[in-house]
């Protein structure tokens, strides 16, 4: 993967022998796929490297839209409890495409927020609302907490 090494990630086998990661942000142990895979690594990565706070993120958030229901992959808030970031992930083989893209902005319909991520843990793509355009603009790097908390 394009992502710095997670030393510490914690892996153990079920009882019928599927490998299981530990996620952070569940606290709990998770079936190991490969879109895991890849959200482990990007939240280890956030939270390391960019100093994401594990407080303010949530894994497999899930919201209403009518009937249907709708799953955020990673959501990071602020302190106020507002979220600010979505973050999609797919499988390394899955292509960041425009039907990622529409994915994650439907979520956004909802959610509104500033910030959007999509990674499938080779390309990782970080967009900011300009919101003199209302266009998503592609950052260069994914920003610092700090550059985005406020």
């Amino acid at each position: 993967m394009n992502l710095p090494p997670y030393d510490n990630i914690r892996l153990r086998r079920d009882k019928q022998g599927s490998v299981q990661v530990y996620d952070v942000l569940r606290h709990r142990y998770v079936r190991l796929t490969p879109e895991e895979m890849v959200r482990q690594c990007f939240v280890n990565y956030l939270t390391a490297y960019r100093s994401y706070p594990q407080a303010l993120m949530g894994n497999e958030i899930e919201f209403r839209v009518g009937e249907k229901k709708l799953r955020c992959d990673t959501v990071l808030y602020d302190g106020e409890g507002r979220p600010k970031m979505i973050m999609e992930y797919k499988a390394p083989d899955v292509a960041i495409t425009e039907k990622v893209l529409h994915q994650v902005l439907s979520y956004n319909a909802i959610l509104r927020v500033p910030y959007i991520i999509m990674s499938n843990g080779l390309c990782h793509i970080c967009m900011k609302r300009n919101d003199e355009t209302g266009f998503w603009d592609c950052l260069d790097e994914i920003p610092e907490y700090s550059e985005i908390d406020g």
